[in-house]
């Protein structure tokens, strides 16, 4: 298969596009391509071309636009993952995972129990690096989309924005008092939606009063079955559960 390259201005066939630099550092420095090299380049909003890079120098690589080629289709049901940002590589693994799994957005939370809070977050530009993660999951995958990573916010505002069109659900644990539907099961004997919002919580799972704010905004509680997953485990199973339940694997 042909190394793959996001380059957010390509358009059409016979196009010369310059790739950003992390891309270009990519292709001469770590897969050492060179003028002639043929290659994939993708917009990251679901185009695709075949391309021949025509200049490959230090910090600089143009590519020629040569023929399109049929993306790989997106999900039917566009999956947002609200997310209680992790400690260590583990919310980097998320950031991965969620990409490959199909998710239309990301958006990063703060709950009661996440171990880092909105002021590091910004001063870590843990974002950023989220961001680029996104970006070479998209490339693995084969993905002509990279879908967006929100800035992070706290989960009470999450919980109180409007309410999108489609669902809004939150993992619960099997020991929720809540009444909470069933994945398998209850859910999957239902219509799909048009669109979706899973919400996972943080290694301490989600406090009492977290619960009640979701319960009042009108969230549905999910559990995905009887065991209790690690944390960075729940939204890879939660994505592939939801996938197949609605058809989108």
């Amino acid at each position: 298969m042909r190394p793959r390259f996001l380059a957010p201005s390509a358009s059409a066939v016979g196009q010369l596009v310059e790739l950003p630099a992390e891309e270009a550092h990519h292709l001469t420095r770590v897969l050492r391509l060179a003028r002639g090299a043929a290659v994939a380049v993708f917009d990251g909003r679901g185009r695709e071309f075949d391309a021949t890079v025509e200049r490959a120098t230090r910090g600089a690589v143009t590519v020629r636009l040569t023929a399109p080629v049929e993306a790989t289709p997106e999900p039917r049901i566009p999956l947002t993952l609200a997310q209680a940002v992790l400690k260590g590589a583990a919310m980097d693994a998320v950031v991965r995972d969620a990409v490959m799994l199909g998710a239309a957005a990301l958006r990063p939370i703060v709950t009661a129990r996440t171990q880092i809070g909105l002021a590091a977050l910004g001063r870590r530009r843990r974002v950023d690096h989220w961001r680029r993660i996104a970006v070479a999951s998209a490339k693995q995958s084969r993905r002509a989309v990279v879908p967006p990573v929100d800035t992070p916010v706290a989960f009470e505002t999450l919980a109180a924005a409007p309410a999108p069109p489609g669902l809004r659900l939150l993992l619960v644990e099997p020991s929720c008092a809540h009444p909470a539907v069933e994945a398998v099961g209850e859910l999957a004997g239902q219509a799909a939606p048009e669109a979706a919002v899973v919400c996972v919580g943080p290694e301490g799972g989600w406090s009492a009063e977290e619960l009640e704010v979701a319960n009042r905004h009108r969230w549905r509680f999910l559990r995905l079955g009887r065991r209790t997953l690690r944390a960075d485990a729940v939204p890879v199973a939660a994505l592939a559960v939801l996938a197949h339940i609605w058809g989108d694997f």
